[in-house]
């Protein structure tokens, strides 16, 4: 079963420094052993997260999805005699991609009792240690705790990261975290439909009934909903990072939409989710030594020569700020090409393996293949200011480690 954070849930240890607690309760009432300077926090935690099963009405299945890792692939040749063409973006795409053993499952629902009931919510479910393994359960109870730590932050909730109502534990040992449902779409939803739509409009042509004023319009649209979207994930990541916390995840699918209509990018709230390989950077937790799921991570940080605390913390910022310009390379370019013309992986690739994060370089290749235009103009707006943007994260994270 899963073991427990000592900040929530669980009934704390005193004197007993061996016994092991589960995730959540199953009925039972918090000990009265609770050391008393740790009551208030416990509290807090009661009162903001439900816990009872009974208080929840599970819906509909909605989908399932694992965590997908590329075990290898072949890059090209980097050197001042190597020419591209534009036909080599397709290429990029051969790789070969190893998938996780935890399989998450999510489901809708409402919260049935209490003061937030009719609530809607979306249930994130981790498998129990037969099914996922110590994995699972670890991913599941270092979600837990982030979002626990985070929502009882003396600055308040941030409206840009997703909300943790509360959540359970089955007899089969399978965890089930639910999340107010603020959207069931994600930022690589909308860059998905939108390519769609482009490559839809091209296809038609001359038959397209648009005039120049409409299409100038729409792009105008497009760039201002990419824009907020953009704001939005980095405001959610910006808070994250004042709260000494990582989120070690961050791509298209961990960013949750509550609108994909560009003519309402004005009501538009982005909210970062998925936050299982999040990661404390507060010093003393950076003394205590390391977590499972965060060995990778200070495993580079320790290749790159980072070996202080304050290196550390200052590599593991710069690596999630880097998984930031990820995404904003990846909604400056999807949403304003056709289907298939790009993706995350190729784009990264592309940007890393083909031309060592040379912003500059990167943008000369694109501008010979006519399918990237809009995207080189969004990127171009301001005097290239997203390209200097990119250029500038990128610099960041090659002076802290070398690809």
């Amino acid at each position: 079963m899963l073991l427990a954070v000592p900040d929530c849930f669980t009934s704390f240890r005193h004197n007993k420094p061996t016994t092991t607690t589960f995730l959540f309760q199953r009925g039972r009432r918090p000990s009265n052993s609770v050391n008393p300077t740790r009551t208030r926090r416990l509290e807090l935690c009661k009162a903001t997260l439900i816990t009872n099963s009974d208080s929840f009405e599970v819906g509909r299945f909605v989908g399932s999805y694992g965590f997908m890792n590329i075990t290898s692939y072949s890059g090209f040749q980097s050197g001042a005699d190597t020419e591209y063409s534009p036909g080599d973006l397709g290429q990029l795409r051969v790789q070969d991609v190893g998938e996780g053993n935890v399989k998450i499952s999510l489901y809708e629902g409402r919260v049935s009792q209490g003061p937030l009931r009719g609530t809607s919510v979306l249930f994130k479910v981790y498998p129990g240690q037969r099914a996922g393994g110590l994995e699972a359960d670890m991913m599941a109870a270092n979600e837990l705790n982030a979002h626990t730590f985070l929502q009882s932050s003396s600055k308040g909730i941030c409206q840009n990261l997703l909300i943790l109502v509360g959540g359970f534990e089955t007899k089969t040992g399978e965890q089930w975290l639910a999340f107010r449902n603020n959207g069931k779409y994600s930022a690589a939803d909308y860059a998905k439909v939108m390519s769609e739509r482009v490559s839809k409009n091209r296809a038609l042509g001359e038959q397209m009934s648009w005039n120049q004023f409409e299409q100038e319009l729409t792009i105008k649209r497009r760039r201002y909903f990419v824009l907020r979207l953009l704001q939005g994930a980095i405001r959610g990541l910006a808070f994250m990072h004042d709260q000494d916390r990582l989120h070690q995840s961050l791509g298209p699918s961990s960013v949750v939409l509550n609108t994909i209509v560009e003519r309402d990018a004005a009501y538009l709230v982005p909210r970062l989710r998925d936050l299982a390989f999040s990661v404390d950077i507060g010093y003393s937790s950076l003394d205590e030594g390391r977590g499972t799921l965060s060995e990778g991570l200070w495993r580079r940080a320790s290749a790159a020569g980072a070996f202080t605390p304050m290196e550390k913390r200052a590599f593991g910022i710069a690596d999630d700020i880097y998984e930031a310009g990820l995404l904003f390379a990846y909604l400056a370019f999807v949403p304003f090409c056709e289907a298939g013309i790009v993706d995350s992986l190729s784009l990264q690739r592309l940007l890393e393996s083909t031309f060592k994060l040379d912003v500059e370089a990167t943008r000369e290749y694109c501008l010979a293949d006519d399918r990237l235009l809009d995207a080189v103009k969004f990127l171009d707006l301001g005097d290239g200011a997203g390209w200097e943007l990119l250029q500038v994260i990128f610099t960041e994270m090659m002076l802290k480690v070398p690809l």
